[in-house]
């Protein structure tokens, strides 16, 4: 686990910091006026978010989650220490928001994709579209789920497995709603689409990997993409289920 600082401890060295230490603000926004409860709210939101993008910065040169101290997550958010635990318990907490934040965005744009108006054929490279464009558009969250996928804390793999899971479920629940796979059973769906998530995150990485200036090589990457999901639906026109 990452290393932390328990609040007790810091509390002894009040007495030498104490006046230099209230004159910070629990905000990368400090020295803003308040004016109630509501701008209250919104300033421990902008810190928790803060806290957040500092851990995935530091993630960005390479290093795992679990190698990240408090420390340096406060000084790149920009607050004192001792402010992080009105926002995480401890530094699992943290990661597990991310996991969170990342997993219900990207559910919900597929969703939209799959239930976007856009015939049957084309919601494979639809989806991936958006897939992708989220990719680019949040590479810090990604990478973030990418290498910890396989990463030093269980809390954080068990969670990213959870939200697999879940995103495995939904789509599960919408190829069945949208009828696109009749005949074959709730567990048999949530079997193929097991699948297809496993190929995302795989993409996910290769999309990562790939220099900003290799249009060619993200081109085929996204057709090779396409036909692996293509094959993995191929493959589910044809599965007959035990009867």
């Amino acid at each position: 686990m990452a290393t932390s600082v328990h609040p007790k401890k810091r509390a002894k060295r009040g007495n030498r910091s104490g006046r230099a230490s209230k004159a910070k603000s629990d905000s990368p926004s400090a020295g803003r006026s308040s004016d109630g409860p509501r701008s209250r709210a919104v300033q421990k939101k902008r810190t928790r978010s803060a806290l957040m993008e500092a851990a995935l910065r530091l993630m960005s040169t390479g290093r795992s989650y679990t190698s990240l101290s408090l420390r340096e997550i406060t000084r790149g958010a920009g607050v004192v220490p001792t402010s992080f635990y009105r926002h995480f318990p401890d530094l699992d907490e943290l990661g597990l928001a991310l996991v969170e934040e990342t997993g219900l965005t990207l559910r919900r744009l597929l969703r939209e994709a799959r239930r976007a108006d856009v015939p049957p054929i084309r919601i494979i490279a639809h989806s991936v579209e958006i897939y992708h464009q989220y990719i680019r558009e949040h590479r810090l969250h990604i990478l973030f789920m990418a290498s910890e996928r396989w990463g030093g804390s269980p809390l954080i793999r068990r969670s990213i497995r959870y939200e697999t899971q879940h995103f495995a479920t939904e789509m599960a629940q919408d190829l069945r709603e949208l009828n696109l796979l009749p005949g074959l059973s709730m567990a048999t769906l949530q079997m193929i689409c097991g699948l297809v998530v496993n190929t995302m995150l795989n993409a996910a990485s290769d999309f990562l990997d790939v220099p900003p200036d290799q249009f060619q090589v993200e081109e085929e990457l996204t057709e090779n993409f396409v036909r692996q999901l293509r094959v993995i639906f191929l493959g589910a026109t044809q599965w007959k289920d035990k009867v």
